[in-house]
């Protein structure tokens, strides 16, 4: 998912229970109209779909969930994508048949057409007939952020940050990290990685020293995020954060796609892929199949986001602190300036929102912020007081058996305490590190490593218009890029990766490249009036 409280989630009034006092104990207010009325606080089943394929969690039979749903009536009946994410939501969508909650992406094309068709109800509108309290425990900011021009807004983030948390808390991370298993790096030299030839030594080093692991199966020498229809973000934004690629110049946006620094790194890829470097299952795999590989320890070195390697680092950890992954510094660009790698922003990493099907949004708005209440947050980050953790200090500390737990048997933690915002579709970490306290041995390293590079990127976040043509165009452009990425990386020669980026470069270019930098670049502007920057 590790910061200090906004000033406006300070300025809460009290813990959620208010709300079930100011909501009439989870009771629907007078209903606005037949079609929204909640008739009482008894027993209500919501299914809540989660936009990612690798969401697993169940509802019931852990401690978090058991204690939520005594304290709202509520239970969940998660629905997830078992393949294509976009093709599970469209068919959702044209179905009419989307479930009561839906969380997904900001990012996500979809999020526009939920909100511009009807599909999403406006949350103020339910909290104002419903749920007062929301308005407390909701930040005024990320309202304003995803207000519409009709004045309502229909989704809330999680993890959502503003530019003054930088500014107040050096200890803010990015998720974006350059890691390596510690004894395989160790055992090379601990290499200098920073720069094209270094990077490129040590996957070399790497790959002969260890052609196979611990298990007998073959090492991976570069490891990646999954590549998309859309590209691969290790390979294209994290690596260009990792090179500061600016995002602007001049007041304009800037093409981080053609910036000198990356087109040298992706030929250093390039290269290495020709020397049989860049593994096939990189260009296949899943999140599923890389949580395994990690697990077994099969990468070298990866790009990649350290809250997605949590479960196998911690199993790794465990077994063996020296065979677990570590953070160091990875590639740079020709100046070896510091890396600009993002932190969250003000849009958050999802958003959820309550579909027009929902039969009782009353009741939904009521769950949605009590999950995002002091005590919500509570019970989704350390459990159930009293059973899992109590306070010392001002910090929850876990109980011994439910710490064994944590330390030893993670998936077992999840599976019967359901705490660590196994449900994070709401999560506040601004909240939460008032009493999370971030000595985790096997995860901490990785985070402390990204403190200084930790930048504010919210600015550049904010979607282009839906069904603009320049909308239209970026995404065909984004399409186009994730044919061409692996296009390049699997170049046989430096002179065939030339004539694939001209030949995209000039595809782009007739899509309307030109259309979407000048209407990002308004966004962008726009974006800075939201946030107060000049």
């Amino acid at each position: 998912m590790e910061k200090l409280p906004r000033n406006c989630i300070c300025m809460l009034l009290c813990p959620a229970l208010l709300c079930l006092s100011a909501c009439g104990g989870m009771q629907s207010a007078p209903a606005a109209s037949a079609s929204a009325a909640v008739t009482d606080a008894a027993p209500v089943n919501l299914s809540w779909y989660v936009h990612y394929n690798w969401f697993s969690a169940q509802w019931g039979g852990n401690a978090v969930s058991d204690a939520i749903t005594e304290k709202t009536g509520v239970s969940i009946n998660f629905i997830t994508p078992t393949g294509n994410e976009t093709e599970k939501l469209d068919a959702l969508i044209a179905s009419g048949s989307l479930p009561d909650l839906v969380t997904i992406g900001w990012w996500e094309p979809q999020l526009q057409t939920l909100i511009s068709n009807g599909y999403a109800l406006a949350l103020n509108e339910l909290a104002d007939a419903y749920c007062p309290q929301f308005y407390n425990d909701a930040d005024e900011v990320a309202i304003r952020w995803y207000t519409q021009s009709d004045g309502n807004f229909y989704c809330y983030p999680n993890s959502s940050y503003l530019p003054q948390d930088y500014a107040e808390d050096v200890s803010l991370s990015s998720n974006q990290t350059f890691l390596v298993r510690k004894d395989i790096y160790e055992a090379i030299g601990s290499p200098d990685m920073t720069t094209p030839e270094g990077f490129s030594a040590a996957v070399r080093a790497a790959a002969a020293a260890y052609p196979t692991v611990e298990n007998g199966k073959p090492l991976i020498p570069i490891g990646a995020h999954a590549f998309t229809e859309q590209g691969c973000d290790s390979f294209d934004k994290f690596l260009m954060n990792f090179l500061a690629v600016p995002y602007e110049k001049d007041g304009k946006v800037y093409d981080r796609t053609t910036d000198p620094d990356y087109i040298t790194w992706l030929k250093t890829l390039r290269q290495l892929g020709q020397e049989g470097y860049l593994a096939d299952d990189i260009f296949l795999d899943q999140r599923a199949q890389m949580e395994e590989k990690m697990l077994e320890g099969r990468y070298f070195c990866m790009l990649y986001q350290r809250t997605d390697i949590i479960e196998p680092q911690r199993a790794r950890y465990a077994a063996d602190p020296n065979s677990a992954y570590i953070a160091v510094d990875g590639p740079k660009n020709a100046a070896g300036d510091d890396y600009t790698l993002p932190g969250g922003g003000v849009p958050g990493w999802t958003v959820t929102l309550i579909s027009k099907n929902c039969a009782n949004p009353g009741k939904a708005i009521q769950f949605m912020d009590f999950l995002m209440s002091e005590e919500g947050q509570k019970l989704t980050s350390v459990g159930v007081e009293g059973e899992n953790y109590t306070m010392q200090g001002g910090k929850a500390v876990f109980t011994p058996e439910t710490q064994k737990l944590y330390d030893t048997d993670y998936p077992a933690f999840v599976a019967q305490v359901g705490a660590d915002n196994t449900y994070w579709m709401l999560q506040d970490n601004t909240m939460q590190a008032r009493w999370r306290s971030n000595d985790d041995p096997a995860l901490s390293q990785m985070q402390q490593w990204a403190w200084p590079y930790t930048v504010y990127t919210a600015q550049y976040d904010l979607p282009l218009a839906d069904g603009s043509a320049a909308e239209t165009a970026e995404h065909a452009i984004q399409k186009l890029w994730g044919k061409t990425l692996p296009q390049l990386l699997l170049a046989p020669d430096e002179a065939t990766f030339d004539d694939i980026l001209a030949g995209f470069i000039a595809q782009r270019d007739a899509l309307g490249f030109a259309e979407v930098q000048a209407a990002a670049t308004l966004q962008m502007q726009a974006a800075k009036e939201k946030l107060g920057m000049r």
